[in-house]
């Protein structure tokens, strides 16, 4: 294929954008059959990863002490996607973390649809027994690098979406791989700075400053109640955008999807 692609992805302090932040980013850039360019960097949040977090990806509070900050780095993220297709595993992960730095930055967003991988792969990939990254690496036959690490997995990614467009055959085109996909991933609809959303305004102030909100939720065991919760971020998905936040009531963290939220109220 001569198509140049920019497959990228993130790793960060926790599972939700707003409250967590991208601390290593990799990409790597692709044409005429090998790879042209690569970009690598970790970066600091503005708080410490727990254990936890620590432990998926082994990247420690220690190793980004001294990191540069995401805004300081974002411009030249944007500027290594300029001119490629993007590809992601998991796609719409990565989509919403890099989006709010563009955001706030105020980078413009690509405007291109980017390629996820793991959608790919379930259509044209059906052998595997599931379609991760490190189960597709095993399966592809793909070199196996440190998992959890921005740069091998962007690498990896590279390769399985290099299979899924051998496998779609010599003539396939983008559309024809988007269309396999079954989603539409579009940057625009990753937006939560400037979402033009006035409850995600509201989730996203709450979270930002880590206020509680108070809800009332059609949905659950207690429908049309005013329910007290405190977001931890906000994910925009396909399958429907949500705030995942710690309930009050329960004192469990839930999934709080946008769409069920019938009035909401930011408690100062």
């Amino acid at each position: 294929m001569e198509t140049e692609f920019v497959a990228f992805d993130t790793e960060t302090s926790g599972a939700y954008p707003v409250g967590n932040e991208i601390v290593e980013f990799g990409a790597v850039r692709w044409k005429n059959g090998k790879v042209i360019d690569t970009y690598q960097t970790l970066l600091k949040p503005r708080e410490k990863m727990s254990d936890f977090i620590i432990g998926i990806h082994g990247i420690t509070n220690e190793m980004v002490a001294d990191a540069p900050l995401i805004k300081d780095k974002i411009s030249e993220i944007r500027n290594f996607f300029d001119g490629a297709y993007l590809m992601a595993h998991h796609a719409p992960f990565d989509m919403g973390f890099v989006t709010v730095d563009f955001e706030k930055n105020n980078i413009a967003l690509p405007q291109e649809q980017v390629l996820c991988t793991s959608l790919l792969s379930r259509a044209v990939i059906p052998e595997s027994p599931n379609h991760k990254l490190q189960t597709l690496i095993g399966e592809l036959g793909i070199e196996r690098g440190t998992a959890h690490r921005a740069f091998d997995d962007a690498q990896a990614c590279l390769m399985v979406g290099l299979e899924c467009f051998r496998r779609l055959g010599e003539k396939a085109t983008i559309a024809q791989a988007l269309q396999k996909m079954g989603k539409t991933l579009k940057w625009e609809n990753y937006r939560v700075i400037h979402s033009g959303n006035a409850l995600i305004d509201k989730v996203v102030e709450a979270t930002t400053k880590k206020l509680a909100m108070d809800i009332v939720y059609e949905g659950g065991s207690s429908k049309g109640e005013t329910r007290r919760i405190a977001p931890v971020g906000i994910v925009r998905n396909p399958d429907g955008d949500y705030v995942m936040a710690m309930c009050h009531r329960d004192a469990t963290q839930k999934r709080f999807y946008l769409s069920k939220i019938k009035d909401a109220t930011v408690a100062y």
